[in-house]
Parts: structure tokens; C-alpha cells; sequence
């Protein structure tokens, strides 16, 4: 679980894909990459993803490919035997983080209470997703979050934009979810992944004073 914390600490932020097609989905996938991200969430209720994440990973070797909204132990094994590099929960399920640890795969479980943070970081969550943050106060609820809970690895999740990054990351997160702002509606649309691209570089020359080799 320390190459997973290093991991967040040396990228900062994952991009989030949920999709109606797996070709949108994939396409998604390769732009965030080409702009620079490295670490890519397939979410389990994108159009095939128990075949598009394997085939991104072979298609993105640089890349790890994992999944989010893993709601139950079937959908987190059916994700652990396609090859996922991690799972996001939007929510705390010991049994979930338990499966994790038995097959070496990092679970972020989601929480939003303090109670909720603590009792997903002690069942082994290899780190807390905070869902939604935005609804809590955004980047104001992480400031009064981390100083008593600075132990603990947060990744608010939900509504943050691209102009926040690094609010957030100054904020005590140690990497941050991003979907919506990233992938514009209108550019996927539009195919436009060009646009798409140049958000993900854009998202990385923010985040990049909080990266660690």
C-alpha cells in the first residue's frame, strides 16, 4: 500500500471516467493520457468496463487503469479478475477494503464524516475518498477536516474543478478526483479531444508544485 501512497503523491490526481460507451469511455481515457495523467478510474458503470479496463492497460502501459462506484463483494471481484490497479468505493464497506487487502489491490473507500473517514482508514482502506465534497463546502471542509485527521490520506472527490486543484492540494489532500471539469460535456459531444487534452495539461502544470519524484 506505501507504492499506492506514492503513487498519489508523486501524480496528485486521478481522472474519473464514467461513460454510456465504452468507445466515448476509451477515448476519454487516451486524451487524459496524452495530456499527461497517469492515473485513470473507469468507473464500474461505464458502457463494458470489465473489458475496457484490461485493454487500457495494454493500450496505456505508462498508466495505471482502475475502477470506482464498486458497490458490493461481486462487482469487487469481477474488478480484481479484470486487472484493475485500484477501486474506489462511494462508500465504506469493511468487507470491500478486506477484499482489497486480501488481493494486494489499494480500496479507497469513500466516506464524508469524520466517523466515517476513521472507520474506513482502520479497516485498511488504503486511503478515504471524501464523496462529495462539494456539497460539504468544497475545499473549506478539507481545511477543517485535515488538521485533526492529517494521519490520514483524503481524496475529496466530486464537483472539483480544474481552477481548485490547487486549493485543494494546499489544503492537506493528497491527490484529488476530477471528472465533469475535466471532460467537458461539450467536447465529448463534439469529439473534440484536443480540448480534452489540453485540460489535462492544463491540470497537471496546477498540480505540479505538489508532485513528489
Amino acid at each position: 500500500m506505501n507504492s499506492w501512497l506514492n503513487l498519489l503523491q508523486q501524480h496528485r490526481l486521478i481522472a474519473v471516467i464514467r461513460a454510456d460507451s465504452a468507445a466515448t469511455a476509451r477515448e476519454m481515457a487516451l486524451a487524459a493520457a496524452a495530456g499527461g495523467i497517469k492515473l485513470i478510474e473507469i468507473t464500474w458503470n461505464t458502457d463494458r468496463a470489465e473489458s475496457l479496463i484490461p485493454k487500457l492497460q495494454q493500450e496505456l502501459p505508462d498508466c495505471k487503469i482502475g475502477t470506482g462506484t464498486i458497490l458490493d463483494l461481486d462487482m469487487a471481484a469481477r474488478a480484481i479478475a479484470c486487472g484493475c490497479s485500484f477501486i474506489f468505493t462511494p462508500h465504506t464497506d469493511c468487507a470491500l477494503i478486506a477484499k482489497g487487502l486480501e488481493h494486494n489491490i489499494p480500496v479507497i473507500a469513500g466516506a464524508l464524516t469524520p466517523t466515517e473517514i476513521v472507520t474506513a482508514w482502520q479497516a485498511g482502506a488504503a486511503a478515504v475518498k471524501i464523496f462529495p465534497i462539494k456539497v460539504m463546502g468544497g475545499v473549506d471542509y478539507l481545511r477543517f477536516l485535515h488538521p485533526v485527521l492529517r494521519d490520514i490520506p483524503l481524496i475529496p472527490t466530486g464537483g472539483i474543478t480544474i481552477d481548485e486543484a490547487e486549493q485543494f492540494l494546499a489544503a492537506g489532500a493528497i491527490a484529488i478526483g476530477i471528472s465533469k471539469h475535466l471532460f467537458s460535456p461539450q467536447a465529448i459531444a463534439d469529439d473534440d479531444w484536443t480540448t480534452i487534452i489540453a485540460r489535462s495539461r492544463t491540470l497537471i502544470q496546477k498540480v505540479q508544485p505538489f508532485q513528489r519524484n
